[in-house]
């Protein structure tokens, strides 16, 4: 896997092009930390507050636990979606980690509120399962959602995912278990 990853969000055509920069753990523990200035001085491309906003911080400190453990797992997590058009952080995706022995993974993405209805979601979630179908371990994506997320409902049932369950999260309270079956090369 390369550390970046080339995607294209529909709605803005081939000349907007955007890309998943992956982050190591340094990133992550400032991250956690809620220093912005810190992760900026360590990070491959400039990172905006939505990356130390309370969710997100949240995310990254499991994250930089995630990698502390496990540091082959930094290339599964978070990364930035960073568009070239703009030259800036639009958003934050990744898996939740390598896939788990069925060979499942978990797909996460956050985009910036200032830069929703604009594809970088699509983008993302696109990006994520073509990933996935070129591993040769991965046998399912899955996503999970809040039953009042109607735009991450509806682009997920774009892209096959059925329902498969539900789960209560700490931080974002019930989701609806999503998954798809994802097809190999």
């Amino acid at each position: 896997m390369t550390s970046e990853e080339q995607i294209v969000p529909p709605e803005r055509g081939a000349g907007q092009h955007v890309r998943i920069v992956h982050l190591l753990g340094p990133v992550f523990r400032a991250l956690a930390d809620g220093d912005l200035t810190a992760a900026n001085a360590v990070s491959p491309v400039p990172l905006s507050p939505l990356f130390i906003d309370p969710s997100s911080r949240y995310v990254w400190q499991m994250r930089a636990e995630q990698i502390a453990m496990d540091p082959a797992s930094a290339a599964w997590v978070n990364g930035v979606i960073w568009c070239e058009r703009e030259q800036l952080a639009v958003g934050h995706a990744g898996y939740h980690g390598p896939p788990d022995p069925l060979g499942m993974v978990e797909i996460g993405y956050t985009v910036d509120p200032a830069y929703r209805r604009r594809g970088y979601a699509r983008a993302a979630l696109e990006t994520l399962l073509r990933r996935a179908s070129r591993e040769p371990r991965v046998r399912t994506a899955r996503v999970s959602i809040r039953p009042d997320n109607v735009a991450s409902l509806r682009l997920a049932s774009q892209y096959g995912f059925v329902r498969v369950g539900e789960q209560w999260d700490d931080v974002d309270g019930l989701e609806i278990i999503y998954e798809v079956e994802v097809q190999g090369p």
